[in-house]
């Protein structure tokens, strides 16, 4: 499969201004911890509370996360 690059640039730009925090345009770099806890809340990851900075994609997760990048960043052919 063939990435498209140019997609992903544009979901995490879209996530930037998820995540917008004053008038200067500063954005956290991370994701927000809103939206970890509804994919936790959701069954797709296991619960991302901890020192860790990275999470753990439940089985379904996995899978949908799958479907999701394929659907947002694979070129059509």
């Amino acid at each position: 499969m063939e990435i498209d690059e140019d997609k992903i640039d544009e979901a995490a730009l879209a996530l930037f201004y998820l995540t917008l925090h004053d008038k200067f345009g500063r954005a956290w770099k991370q994701i927000d911890w809103s939206i970890t806890d509804r994919l936790y809340e959701k069954g797709y990851i296991h619960d991302p509370v901890g020192k860790s900075k990275s999470v753990v994609l439940t089985e379904e997760g996995l899978a949908k996360s799958e479907e999701l990048f394929k659907k947002l960043f694979v070129k059509s052919e």
